[in-house]
């Protein structure tokens, strides 16, 4: 059985660790608020895109308006771009992506190479002897458009060049603050068809007539502009998506690391106190038993 000092250090060390948990719980929970707002703010502009590309993707002849809008005949080798942290301490956020996208694509029957878009996951991955197309760790705490546009470009470029077929983007939706969910959507080629699900999921969907639409100087010009930028505004929704989503799960593991702290001090507080009594009464013991042995030897030298 330990010592009642060893106790006792066990129990200031489990303190410490709580200090610090409680406090990285409470950085996390200003961080999501921050990251919420940033994440709502740009809902509405995804949304609206989606309608308008959606009004020009209905045009006959859609294919021919733009080469992101081509369906290849057949696919020879896939893209995913995969979101994660930088940082651990955040439960099981970082591997339940790299879990899902495995599930996805280990089986899938063409070569699938990654972006990746935080450590943790740029770890995972080349664990895993993935294959990386690119790495972009150690973004801003708080990105704006401009620190991940470069990443959709790549996308862009990986798919006009042929050197991929398809593009899809596994991030971590942010539902609320207690949960997230990992999801993997296509964003090349630009599939119209789920366009107004994934307006809803934004709560931009008003009930009326469709809207209308005149485009100048054509419509040409404008998707060679549009159609790229709204790619890479997919993968910058998602980074904040994921950003929300990863400082709510470190809140949540912080808050139940500081409660298992607090329990683990009230057991070892317990522990303590019977190792303390149980010295006490050692303490106790060896006294009356020297007392013994004391007065029996002044009876032996009285005799």
């Amino acid at each position: 059985m330990a010592s009642a000092r060893e106790m006792r250090l066990r129990i200031r060390s489990v303190r410490n660790i709580a200090q610090v948990t409680r406090a990285l719980e409470t950085v996390s929970a200003s961080k999501v608020r921050k990251a919420m707002t940033a994440m709502a703010a740009t809902r509405a502009y995804a949304a609206k895109a989606w309608q308008v590309l959606t009004h020009i993707a209905r045009q006959p002849g859609r294919e021919s308006l733009h080469p992101l809008l081509v369906r290849r005949e057949q696919v020879n080798q896939s893209l995913v771009v995969v979101i994660t942290g930088d940082r651990g301490l955040a439960g099981a956020y970082n591997s339940n992506v790299i879990r899902y996208v495995f599930q996805r694509f280990d089986s899938s029957p063409v070569p699938v190479k990654y972006i990746a878009v935080g450590r943790k996951g740029r770890d995972l991955l080349l664990r895993r002897g993935s294959r990386l197309a690119a790495d972009f760790s150690n973004l801003p705490p708080a990105p704006g458009f401009g620190d991940v546009s470069a990443i959709g470009r790549l996308a862009v470029d990986e798919f006009l060049g042929g050197e991929v077929d398809e593009v899809h983007l596994a991030y971590t939706d942010f539902v609320n603050m207690a949960r997230q969910e990992t999801r993997i959507k296509k964003i090349l080629p630009l599939e119209f068809e789920t366009a107004g699900a994934r307006v809803a999921e934004f709560d931009m969907v008003r009930p009326g007539p469709a809207p209308a639409y005149e485009y100048e100087p054509d419509q040409r010009e404008i998707l060679d502009e549009i159609i790229p930028r709204f790619t890479a505004l997919q993968v910058y929704q998602a980074i904040l998506e994921s950003l929300a989503s990863e400082h709510a799960a470190r809140m949540v593991a912080m808050r139940n690391a500081t409660d298992n702290a607090k329990e683990l001090v009230g057991a070892l507080q317990l522990l303590y106190n019977k190792i303390r009594q149980q010295s006490i009464t050692n303490d106790m013991l060896d006294i009356v038993g020297g007392a013994e042995a004391l007065a029996g030897q002044a009876m032996a030298e009285a005799v």
